[in-house]
């Protein structure tokens, strides 16, 4: 009997790869305006810098609550920090992970980091050590974690849809 030669197509590996090329972004591009729970109705409520002018306005389109606060301490000086920060706001977009806290400021931070954590070939470029990827807490780097944050990241997708909805 003849011997079969059994030829086996080599699938490119690359193809099953979901790719995210790091754009350097840093925590604070992200600053500027940032979804909280409202003090008033707690629901989805916005908190807005503008280091210019320094000032910071927490405001919410449900119940009309509305509050201003300067950014500066000082005649001269002034933290640059989340919109949120000034007004001591819990986050809007968070949920438990296992023992951790998964959160994004607004929709723009919760669409990066789901690129992030869903790709499989993770591409960094001119490294800085101030990248929002490279400053993220181990558990958002972890393959086993995967599937488990890009839940969370769905529940809290649903949650934009659907504002009303509270996790």
């Amino acid at each position: 009997m003849p011997k079969q030669i059994i030829t086996l197509k080599k699938q490119n590996h690359r193809d099953q790869l979901t790719r995210f090329q790091d754009e350097n972004l840093i925590l604070s591009d992200f600053y500027k305006e940032v979804w909280v729970v409202c003090p008033g109705c707690e629901k989805k409520a916005i908190a807005k810098v503008n280091f210019e002018t320094k000032t910071a306005r927490l405001f919410c389109l449900r119940c009309a609550y509305n509050k201003e606060s300067a950014t500066a301490f000082d005649k001269n000086a002034s933290i640059e920090t989340a919109a949120h920060a000034y007004f001591q706001a819990e986050l809007w977009l968070q949920a438990p992970f296992k023992n951790e806290v998964f959160w994004a400021y607004n929709d723009k931070h919760l669409e990066y980091l789901e690129k992030y954590i869903s790709a499989t070939l993770r591409e960094h470029k001119d490294r800085t050590h101030f990248t929002l990827i490279e400053k993220l807490p181990k558990f958002y780097h972890e393959a086993k974690n995967r599937e488990g944050l890009l839940k969370v990241i769905a529940k809290l997708k649903s949650k934009i849809s659907n504002p009303s909805n509270r996790i």
